[in-house]
C-alpha cells in the first residue's frame, strides 16, 4: 500500500474509532446555542430599543461569540489530552494491538496518524464547528432584532474567524506539538495510569530544580509553551480580534522549531515503544 494512502486511511480510522473527537465539541456547541437562544428570548429584553449596528459592536452578542470560541477551544484541547494519553495505551490494554499489528500498516504510519489528530485534525474540527456555531448565533440574533433595518452579517465577521483559524492551527497545533508528543510518548510507555505518568515527571522536575538551584526555568518554559508564544504567533490569552500572527516571525522562531524537534523525538520514541511492546 502507498504510504500516503495508508496514512490517510489510518487517520480516518482514528476519527471513526474516536467519535468524541467531534461529538464532544458538537455537544458543547449545541449547549451554547440553547443557552444563547434562551438569552435572546428572555434575558435580553431591551434588544428592540437598540440599533443592530450598535448592539453587534458593543453588546452581548460579541461577548457571547468570544466566550463560545474560548469554550470550544478548551473543550477540544481537553479532548486532545484524553485522546493522546489513551491512543497507544488503550490498544495495549484491550489487546487490540494484536489485530492492528497483523495489518500491513507500519508502526511509523500508525503513530503519525495518531499524532496528526491533535496536531491537525482537532484544530480544523474546532474551527469548522466554531464558524458554524457563530453563524447560527448571528442568524438567531438577526431574527431577534428583525425590524431594526440592519443585518448582523454586515459586521466584519470573517476577519476574526481567520484570526481564530491561525490561532488554532499555529497555536494549538504547531506550538503545542511537544506537549502532544510527550502525551503520546507517555501513552506508549506507561503500563498503568498514563495520566499520572504524564504529569508527575513534569511536576517533579520543576520541584527538583526549584529546591536544588532556586530557579524556575523549566516551569517558566512550560508556562511559555502553554500560554506564551514567540513574536508573531497568536497567544491564547489575546482577544480574538488580535489573533493575526505574522507568519514569517512565527515560522522562523527558534521556539517553534525547538518544539517541533522535541515533538519528533517523542514520536520516534513512541514508534519504537509500540514496535517492541505487546499487550498488557
Amino acid at each position: 500500500m502507498n504510504p500516503r494512502t495508508a496514512l490517510l486511511w489510518s487517520v480516518r480510522r482514528e476519527i471513526w474509532e474516536n467519535r468524541s473527537l467531534y461529538l464532544a465539541p458538537l455537544a458543547v456547541a449545541g449547549l451554547i446555542l440553547v443557552a444563547f437562544a434562551i438569552g435572546l428570548a428572555g434575558g435580553w429584553s431591551n434588544l428592540s430599543d437598540r440599533s443592530a449596528a450598535y448592539f453587534f459592536r458593543s453588546g452581548n452578542v460579541q461577548m457571547a461569540l468570544g466566550f463560545s470560541a474560548l469554550l470550544l477551544m478548551f473543550t477540544t484541547a481537553l479532548v486532545g489530552v484524553v485522546y493522546c494519553l489513551d491512543s497507544l495505551y488503550g490498544e495495549r490494554r484491550d489487546r487490540s494491538i494484536l489485530f492492528w499489528k497483523s495489518l500491513p500498516v507500519s508502526d511509523v504510519t500508525t503513530v503519525l496518524a495518531k499524532a496528526s489528530i491533535p496536531l491537525v485534525v482537532l484544530p480544523l474540527v474546532t474551527f469548522v464547528i466554531t464558524v458554524v456555531t457563530h453563524v447560527l448565533m448571528i442568524a438567531m440574533a438577526s431574527v431577534r432584532m428583525m425590524g431594526s433595518g440592519a443585518s448582523a452579517f454586515s459586521e466584519p465577521f470573517w476577519q476574526p474567524m481567520m484570526g481564530l483559524f491561525s490561532h488554532l492551527v499555529l497555536g494549538h497545533g504547531l506550538w503545542w506539538a511537544p506537549i502532544w508528543g510527550w502525551l503520546l510518548f507517555c501513552s506508549a510507555w506507561a503500563r498503568r495510569l498514563p495520566y499520572l505518568w504524564a504529569t508527575l515527571p513534569l511536576l517533579a522536575l520543576g520541584l527538583v530544580e526549584r529546591i536544588a538551584f532556586n530557579t524556575s526555568y523549566f516551569a517558566n518554559w512550560l508556562m511559555y509553551r502553554f500560554s506564551g508564544t514567540p513574536a508573531g504567533a497568536p497567544p491564547a490569552a489575546e482577544p480574538m480580534a488580535a489573533m493575526t500572527p505574522k507568519a514569517v516571525e512565527f515560522f522562523t522562531s527558534r521556539g517553534l522549531w525547538a518544539g517541533l524537534a522535541l515533538f519528533a523525538l517523542f514520536v520516534a520514541a513512541a514508534v519504537q515503544l509500540r514496535r517492541n511492546r505487546g499487550p498488557m
